[in-house]
């Protein structure tokens, strides 16, 4: 027998393989090494799946291939008698990737009754007359469909899916490889993840041979995950992906030189997948989350379309659309949203998600129809975005120390208050993740859900299906301890709050107020009676987002005697250093001169004197009087705060704080 050294480190990094093997009986088996043995190197986990043949591509020296004994197609054991390899092949092997759960998927679709013996054995011998892979020839051969068998292949390799339809393409992904060589590999890549993890499309996830030459070619450090699929979905994908323009500027020039279509409601599928509207559509969600945008606005006028986006709290035009294209891009976007495309005249709610370069995001759609056309905006929920640690979303010690307090009660209402878009759900979210573990039971009511929370039970509100105020009743009966309702917007809800409050529940909600001492009247308003609300109310946040100065291209200057003024500082008292946006700003904050956004807070406590004249119906006036002597801090005061320590502008702040009071 020839020897092949292998190197144990080596083969750790080898994809999974699965390939037929002779075995020493001839059946066609398939071997998966789970733990190699050898002198220099110890045992090895190896997640990896090769015959011999991959043994000798791949050989570095190590592993000597006569210490490999075949035992009959089943376990392959080194001369010690180890098992080093194991097998799980046997006639019905069929080298798609099916066995690593539970059998092959010929031997599977026969014990399902989904095939006959007969039929897997014609397609076996197809197998070995083409050498294509028995889940693509039991296709072809229409013993099943392409949705059983990627179904198949999805659960016996756990890798992901690739579904071309529910995934915009990543240009630049797409440049590692050219056209021909995708084809001649079979592979497709798709996506960047986590900066490292390059998913690409294949229908064998476990060629290895496509995937080093893969690996050669694509930036070094890049981790291949496959997403698997079948040859023939993989060809077609590689088809249109290679074959039409991806960016917004090739569509673009696309539309312009040719007779395109506006009728996207007609098309099938397939059609849809390469029409250029549809590919323009996805090229512009695809930039607008790749910038972090959190908002898309189309504006149609008279004789163009405006797009524009939303970062960083701030609207910029990102592109003027041609008017003709308009009634497709409407058309796509209401269709994928679930909207009606032909009723133009009443404003209209829809949702979609979509893969976006590797990233899972939500989108909330509203059209709302004007003097011009369809009004249409869209808000991005992106779904990998993780929940942020209270520290990261900019909450000073003091009002760190103030929330781990307020949570620390173990009944209650938590208000945050702020308009729409100053970051309430993401706080709220951040705040229950901090509590969340396997001692609580948490419940939410929300419109919608934004964003999906382990182990915490989610529930969509629905207009004329499930109000809060009966959601409410109903999670009552769940043996909840803690409850978070999405909004009070109705005095039933705020009471069935309240109720819930007062029955040993903590509770976390949002009303829309300007700031924490507003809440109190409007509770008031929606007709709760200040002997009620004393006493339930843990403590009350309001908080805006303000802009971010970029790090790499602030400016540090002295400030002049209105902004002293503002800053709280006398006139003759120096001046501190504080920093401002860069005129024109730089590469890495996209000539903005802010990146990113952090939260400007204040939090209203309550104790047993402030509980007393809440009890009394003191108004808002009167409460700040005491709160700030018992040692309250504004969102102006936080704001300041944040001047001073060169993380945002006076500019910023006064944008989103009255900063004169």
């Amino acid at each position: 027998m020839e020897e092949v050294e292998v190197e144990a480190e080596e083969l750790e990094t080898l994809p999974y393989k699965e390939v037929e093997a002779e075995t020493q009986d001839g059946d066609g088996g398939f071997l998966e090494p789970e733990v190699l043995q050898s002198a220099d190197s110890g045992t090895k986990n190896v997640p990896a799946r090769f015959t011999g043949a991959e043994l000798k591509r791949a050989a570095q020296g190590g592993l000597n291939s006569s210490d490999i004994i075949n035992s009959g197609g089943t376990d392959v054991v080194n001369q010690t008698g180890e098992i080093v390899v194991r097998g799980e092949g046997g006639v019905h092997g069929d080298g798609d990737g099916e066995g690593r759960k539970s059998g092959r998927i010929g031997d599977r679709l026969v014990s399902m009754g989904v095939i006959t013996e007969d039929q897997l054995n014609v397609a076996l011998q197809e197998k070995k007359i083409t050498g294509n892979m028995l889940g693509q020839i039991m296709v072809d051969l229409g013993f099943i469909d392409e949705e059983m068998l990627i179904s198949f292949l999805a659960e016996s390799s756990g890798f992901e899916v690739f579904d071309p339809k529910n995934i915009v393409f990543d240009g630049e992904v797409l440049g590692y490889i050219d056209k021909n060589t995708a084809i001649k590999h079979s592979v497709l890549p798709v996506s960047i993840r986590d900066e490292k993890d390059l998913y690409v499309a294949m229908a064998d996830p476990y060629d290895i041979v496509a995937i080093d030459a893969l690996r050669s070619m694509v930036p070094k450090g890049l981790q291949i995950k496959p997403m698997v699929c079948t040859a023939k979905i993989l060809s077609e994908a590689i088809d249109v992906a290679y074959g039409y323009a991806s960016s917004i500027a090739g569509i673009l020039k696309e539309l312009e030189e040719g007779e395109v279509s506006q009728d996207i409601a007609g098309l099938d599928e397939n059609a849809a997948f390469t029409h250029p509207i549809v590919r323009l559509v996805n090229a512009l969600v695809f930039d607008a989350v790749k910038m972090g945008v959190s908002d898309l606005h189309f504006e149609p006028e008279e004789n163009f379309i405006r797009l524009r986006y939303r970062m960083d709290g701030v609207l910029f035009t990102a592109q003027i659309l041609h008017k003709q294209h308009w009634n497709g891009i409407s058309q796509r976007i209401k269709i994928i949203s679930g909207m009606n495309i032909a009723d133009k005249l009443s404003p209209q709610d829809g949702r979609f998600g979509m893969n976006v370069g590797g990233r899972e995001a939500d989108f909330r759609v509203s059209s709302l129809p004007t003097v011009h056309g369809e009004n249409i905006v869209l808000r991005v929920l992106d779904q990998s975005e993780s929940i942020m640690p209270m520290e990261k979303l900019g909450f000073s010690e003091h009002n760190l120390n103030l929330i781990k307090k307020s949570q620390s009660k173990p009944e209650g209402i938590i208000i945050v208050t702020g308009p729409t878009g100053s970051g309430k759900t993401t706080s709220l979210y951040s705040m229950l993740n901090e509590i969340n573990n396997v001692e609580v039971n948490i419940q939410t009511l929300e419109d919608p859900v934004e964003y999906s929370l382990p182990m915490i039970r989610q529930t969509h509100v629905r207009e004329g299906v499930l109000e809060f105020a009966d959601g409410i009743k109903a999670l009552l009966r769940q043996d909840p301890d803690i409850i978070f309702i999405g909004e009070i917007r109705d005095g039933e809800t705020a009471g069935m709050a309240l109720k819930a409050a007062m029955t040993g529940h903590q509770v976390y909600t949002t009303l829309h107020t300007n700031d924490s001492f507003g809440a109190i009247p409007r509770l008031f308003d929606l007709g709760l009676k200040p002997g009620m609300v004393a006493g339930a109310i843990i403590a009350i946040f309001a908080q805006r987002l303000t802009r971010r100065l970029c790090s790499n291209c602030k400016e540090e200057y002295t400030p002049d005697e209105s902004e002293c003024a503002v800053l709280g500082i006398d006139a003759d008292e120096p001046a501190p250093s504080i920093y401002r946006a860069r005129q024109g700003g730089c590469e890495m904050c996209g000539g903005q001169g802010y990146k990113g956004r952090t939260a400007v807070v204040e939090i209203l406590t309550f104790d047993d004197e402030l509980n007393e004249l809440l009890a009394q119906g003191a108004n808002k006036a009167e409460l700040k009087n005491l709160a700030v002597k018992k040692g309250f801090k504004s969102m102006k005061d936080d704001g300041i705060l944040k001047v001073l320590d060169g993380v945002t502008s006076i500019e910023a702040v006064s944008k989103v704080v009255d900063v004169g009071k």
